[in-house]
Formats: C-alpha cells, sequence, structure tokens
C-alpha cells in the first residue's frame, strides 16, 4: 500500500495547490479581472480549450496549477488587467487563494468528523503527591484546560504541547471549572522533580493531564471542526514562534518532499486501511490551513505580501498622493521569489537527506 499513499501524498498536495489557484481564478472572474490562462497542473501541456477570452488547460505534473491574470506585475494598457484595479478587488483576489485552502481544510474535517461519536478535550485529572497549589484559589481535580501561556487548548493533546515548551517558574492559565471560567495569571508552576503515579521521580510540572468526553450532536461536530481549524492556525503561529525563538530549528521544517513522505508515513503506520485514509485526510486538512495562513505572511512573492503592498500603496496615496511604482513593486517581487524558491530548495534538499539517514 506505501506506493498508492506516496501517489496519493503527492495529488493531494497537487489538488491543495490548484484549489488555491481556482480561488484567485474565481475571485478575478467575480471583480471582472481578465484571465489568460487557468490550468490545472504545471509542465508539458496535455489538453486545452479557449472559452472566451480565457484558455482552460491541464498539463502532465500534477503538482498544482496557475492561474494567469492580465497584467499581474505591470501596466498592459488594458482597463481589465489586474494593476488597474482598486484597492479592495485587488485585495479579495490575492486573499481568495488563502480563503480557498481554509474552506477546503474545513470541509475536509467536516467530512471526518461526520460520523464521530465524541470528541476529547484536556482535562485536569490528579496530581502529584508533592504539588500543593491545589484548591478554589489554585488547580482543582476535573478542571478543563482553556488557555496555556495565552495558547487556546482546543484538541486534545493541546495542553501537554504547551506545557512542554513552557519555561520560567510562573504561567498563565485559564480553565473551566462547574462552567466558569478561572483565570489563574502568573501561577506559580515551575519545572521541577515530582513522582509519577507509580512512585517514579520524573521532571514536570506536577499534574495528571486526561481527557474529557463530549457527545457528538451535529452543533458539537460543527464546533469541533471549527475549532481544529482554529488549532491548525495556531499551530502554524506557535511554530513560527518557536522557530524564531529558538525553540524550533530549521531541521524542524518540512517542505513538498518532506510532507509527502510524512503523509505516507503517517498512512502506512495506521492499524487498518480506513484508519489510513482517515490519517492522510486529517493531515491534508491540517496542509490546507497551512498553506492558507504561510501564504498570507507578508512575505514578498506570497499572496500576503502582495496584500502588504497594497496597504503600503493606500498608505502612500493617503499621505503623499502617490503610488509606489508597480516596477519596483516587481522587481521587490521577483528578489522575494528568488529567496523563497532558493530556501524551498535547501529545506527540499534536507527533506531528501532526512530519506537516506
Amino acid at each position: 500500500m506505501k506506493p498508492v499513499f506516496i501517489l496519493a501524498a503527492i495529488l493531494i498536495f497537487g489538488v491543495l495547490i490548484a484549489v488555491h489557484e481556482l480561488g484567485h481564478f474565481l475571485a478575478a472572474k467575480l471583480c471582472g479581472v481578465k484571465v489568460n490562462e487557468f490550468s490545472i497542473g504545471m509542465g508539458p501541456l496535455l489538453w486545452h480549450r479557449q472559452r472566451g477570452e480565457t484558455e482552460y488547460s491541464l498539463r502532465a505534473l500534477p503538482i498544482g496549477g496557475f492561474c494567469a491574470m492580465e497584467g499581474e506585475d505591470e501596466d498592459t494598457g488594458d482597463s481589465r488587467s489586474f494593476v488597474r484595479q482598486g484597492f479592495w478587488k485587488k485585495f479579495i483576489i490575492l486573499a481568495a487563494g488563502s480563503v480557498m485552502n481554509f474552506i477546503t481544510g474545513v470541509v475536509i474535517l467536516l467530512v471526518l468528523y461526520a460520523g464521530a461519536t465524541g470528541f476529547y478535550t484536556d482535562k485536569l485529572v490528579g496530581f502529584a503527591p508533592e504539588f500543593a497549589l491545589q484548591g478554589e484559589d489554585g488547580l482543582m481535580e476535573g478542571d478543563i484546560f482553556y488557555k496555556i501561556d495565552g495558547y487556546r487548548t482546543y484538541l486534545r493533546g493541546d495542553a501537554s504541547l504547551f506545557l512542554s515548551y513552557h519555561k520560567g517558574d510562573t504561567i498563565d492559565l485559564e480553565v473551566i471549572r462547574d462552567g466558569e471560567k478561572i483565570v489563574l495569571k502568573d501561577f506559580p508552576m515551575a519545572r521541577q522533580t515530582y513522582s509519577d503515579s507509580s512512585g517514579t521521580p520524573y521532571n514536570g510540572f506536577g499534574i495528571y493531564v486526561g481527557v474529557e468526553l463530549q457527545e457528538a450532536t451535529l452543533g458539537a461536530k460543527l464546533k469541533y471542526t471549527w475549532n481544529t481549524a482554529l488549532d491548525f492556525v495556531q499551530l502554524v503561529v506557535f511554530s513560527l514562534k518557536q522557530l524564531f525563538t529558538g525553540g524550533a530549528s530549521m531541521e524542524d521544517l518540512s517542505g513538498p518532499v518532506g510532507i509527502v513522505s510524512t503523509m505516507t508515513e503517517v498512512g502506512a503506520s495506521a492499524a487498518t486501511v480506513r484508519d489510513a485514509w482517515s490519517q492522510i485526510f486529517y493531515f491534508a486538512a491540517l496542509l490546507a490551513v497551512n498553506l492558507s495562513v504561510m501564504n498570507m505572511l507578508p512575505v514578498p512573492a506570497l499572496d500576503g505580501g502582495r496584500i502588504f503592498f497594497l496597504l503600503v500603496d493606500a498608505v502612500s496615496l493617503l499621505l503623499f498622493k502617490r503610488r509606489v511604482p508597480e516596477k519596483y513593486q516587481a522587481a521587490v517581487n521577483a528578489a522575494g521569489f528568488v529567496v523563497l524558491m532558493g530556501f524551498m530548495l535547501l529545506v527540499t534538499f534536507q527533506d531528501v537527506f532526512k530519506l537516506f539517514r
């Protein structure tokens, strides 16, 4: 089954990129911008058809697609070119790709959770014997974790994740107790030696994290789907913060090769074929939301970078009655693209190296 999982992972990755481009395409059509070509796949042309002003094509490599709009980077003189549109039309077109990726992730999760019978959230189920901060003014058995150091604990496992990265002598906690939110600001809970349930010493915080089971009603399914998507967004933000603060390193990053490899291993390690496909599509939902968030970062060559230039343009018009010349924006985006491709090449080499270790 492993070759099947590899092929599925490649196709899923390609579909998510194609969906992103479809978002740009639909938004461009909605806003009246001329689209010269919309392609599914990259590389050699397999099939194409002209419909009105747009050429629709299918290409050999199933690794994405593209939406070629008139005048994306320079003014071609066409009144329907992208560069001649107003702020809001440009914003909608640029953001539409990420919106489509996010919606795709939510839809995948909704399908996966359709047959669920229950959902789990993190719950405090006990304390080490040495833990002294119990009681109404501290923590109590049965508390449902809500936030740890400002991060929401949407899903099972979030509490352990955020606690594992915590450093310092105090922590900010929010828990749900008897239906009420309890805020414990600068709570004195440092990592130290405690005893586990069998009496074995371990280094930790002296609390035992278990789960609370919630019945999977229709409302719970919708809520859990949305919370899972928000959790994926939060994990991107959390991961970026760890990368820049030293909590994570370059070795923790993955490019397309690493993503396909991870999805394949997820499928191959599952107990049953059904579990394998469920886990692969869960990972696909995670990837879809990740692509949505990452693409909106204010980095040149990404949609977020182009939106950032829109805002700079708006401020320039407000203050100086002038736009930033398109040639400068194009030059910065081109330079950003080169840097981004170089970074992706580095990460890809790292992914390939990991395969042979």
